[in-house]
């Protein structure tokens, strides 16, 4: 199944505390169990004014519709096409 990194333009995204995290990922959690298991998210990193979720699903339009039923911000949808880590140089 194919691995995703989206990219949501979110302002101040940084700057949010624990609790407003947490509502985030509940309310993502929420949309992807009525989606069902083919979309899964694996993990997210929050930036200054971004995060970038990473997902594993079937297509991007799962993952948008995922970030519709949501309100999530879609900038880009990016196919990962490989994972390199310091074992990669070994």
């Amino acid at each position: 199944m194919p691995k995703y990194v989206i990219e949501r333009e979110m302002p101040g995204a940084g700057g949010l505390s624990a609790q407003d995290l947490k509502a985030v990922a509940q309310k993502s959690q929420a949309v992807l169990s009525a989606l069902g298991p083919q979309i899964q998210w694996l993990h997210s990193y929050v930036t200054g004014d971004k995060i970038y979720c990473v997902y594993i699903a079937p297509n991007e339009r799962l993952i948008r519709e995922h970030a519709e039923q949501g309100g999530f911000p879609v900038d880009r949808i990016s196919t990962v096409a490989a994972l390199i880590d310091p074992c990669t140089a070994e």
